[in-house]
C-alpha cells in the first residue's frame, strides 16, 4: 500500500480518489482535485503523485500544473497505456462536451516511476488498449520497432497468459526513449512542423480514436481500443492515398488484430464521427491535419483538405463494418 509506504517513510501524505473511466476526466472532476489540495494546504514545495492509468496521469496532471501556477508533479503509471504514452512527455487535460483534451496546459513531471508488476493486476481489455498504443508508436517509430512489438505480441500469447516480463520491460523502455526524444524536439507541437519529428505525428491513429470516445459518450470505447479502430482507418486512408503498400497495410492490420479484439463498432453512424472529427482539437483553421503513413517507420503529415469526405467515409464504413472478428464486452 503506497500510502503505509509513504507514511513509514516519515512523508506527510493525503490522498484523493476519482471514479474510473475516461468520462470522469472533466472540468468538475478537476474542481474536486483543486479543492482538495487547497483544503490540505498544499504548498509549492509539496508534489502531487499520480497513481494509475492515463486519466488519472491527465487529471492530476492538470490540476497539478494550474494550483499555485503549478507544483511538482510525479506520474506513478499503472496501465501499459499510461507506462509507455501518456506519462511521458508533459501533456496533462480534461476534456469537454465538445471533444477530448480540449483544456488542459503543457506540465512535465520531476520524476516517471513504472514498475511493471502493476501490469498483472490488469483486466484483459487494459492490456489490449495498451497493446494497440503501442502498435501505434512502433508504427511510426521505426520497422526494428514494430517488428519487435510484434513478435512480442506473436510469441508470447499475451491475451491468454499474460505475465509482465524482462522482455516486456525492454521493450516498454524503447517506447519511452522514441516518444522521449520526440518530446525532447518539439516539446509544445510546433504548429510549423510538418517533418517526421514533430510532436505532431504521435497523434497518429488519434484523430478517428476520439471522435469515437466523444460519440460514444467515452462509454464504449477505452482510449487504446478507440487508438485500434484509428489506425486501421488512418492505414485505410493512406493506402487509398497511395502512401502505404498493401504489405504494409496488411502488416498494421494484423499488429492491430494481434492485440485483441476489439468493441463492436458496426452500429455507429459514420456521418457522425467525421462531425467529431472536425471538433478535434487539433485542428488549424478550421481544417484538420492528418497523420498517415508513407512506409512503416516514415509517418507523413496531410492536410486535411487531400482527403475527401467520400474517401473518409469509405474508409470508415470499411473499418467499422469491416470483416475483422471483434467481440462485445460488458463490464
Amino acid at each position: 500500500d503506497i500510502m503505509r509506504s509513504l507514511k513509514a517513510h516519515k512523508f506527510k501524505a493525503a490522498e484523493w480518489l476519482m471514479p474510473e473511466g475516461e468520462r470522469y476526466k472533466s472540468l468538475r472532476s478537476l474542481e474536486g482535485a483543486l479543492d482538495f489540495l487547497a483544503s490540505k494546504s498544499f504548498e509549492r514545495n509539496d508534489l502531487v503523485l499520480a497513481l494509475g492509468g492515463g486519466v488519472v496521469g491527465d487529471l492530476a496532471g492538470f490540476s497539478a500544473a494550474v494550483y499555485l501556477r503549478g507544483v511538482p508533479l510525479v506520474q506513478v503509471p499503472t496501465t501499459l497505456l499510461s507506462q509507455i504514452d501518456s506519462s511521458v512527455g508533459g501533456k496533462t487535460a480534461v476534456n469537454l462536451p465538445q471533444g477530448k483534451n480540449l483544456v488542459g496546459a503543457f506540465h512535465q513531471p520531476a520524476a516517471v516511476l513504472i514498475d511493471i508488476e502493476t501490469l498483472a493486476t490488469l483486466p484483459p481489455r487494459e492490456l489490449v488498449a495498451g497493446f494497440c498504443e503501442m502498435v501505434k508508436q512502433a508504427l511510426i517509430a521505426s520497422r526494428s520497432l514494430f517488428e519487435q512489438t510484434v513478435n512480442y505480441l506473436r510469441a508470447s500469447n499475451v491475451r491468454n497468459e499474460f505475465r509482465p516480463t524482462n522482455e516486456l520491460a525492454g521493450l516498454i523502455t524503447k517506447h519511452c526513449e522514441f516518444k522521449a526524444s520526440i518530446v525532447a524536439g518539439d516539446e509544445r507541437e510546433s504548429l510549423d512542423r510538418v517533418d517526421v519529428k514533430s510532436r505532431k505525428v504521435l497523434n497518429f491513429g488519434h484523430t478517428t480514436a476520439h471522435a469515437l470516445e466523444a460519440v460514444t459518450n467515452y462509454r464504449v470505447f477505452r482510449h487504446g481500443e478507440a487508438v485500434g479502430y484509428g489506425l486501421l482507418v488512418a492505414g485505410q486512408l493512406s493506402r487509398n492515398l497511395g502512401l502505404l503498400d498493401e504489405d504494409d497495410e496488411l502488416a498494421l492490420r494484423e499488429a492491430v488484430r494481434l492485440c485483441g479484439p476489439l468493441p463492436v463498432a458496426n452500429k455507429l453512424n459514420a456521418e457522425d464521427i467525421m462531425q467529431a472529427i472536425n471538433h478535434d482539437k487539433k485542428s488549424l483553421g478550421g481544417k484538420i491535419n492528418w497523420v498517415l503513413l508513407e512506409r512503416i517507420g516514415v509517418p507523413r503529415i496531410v492536410e486535411g483538405k487531400n482527403i475527401s469526405k467520400r474517401l473518409l467515409r469509405q474508409s470508415l464504413q470499411a473499418v467499422l463494418n469491416g470483416p475483422t472478428k471483434k467481440k462485445e464486452y460488458y463490464n
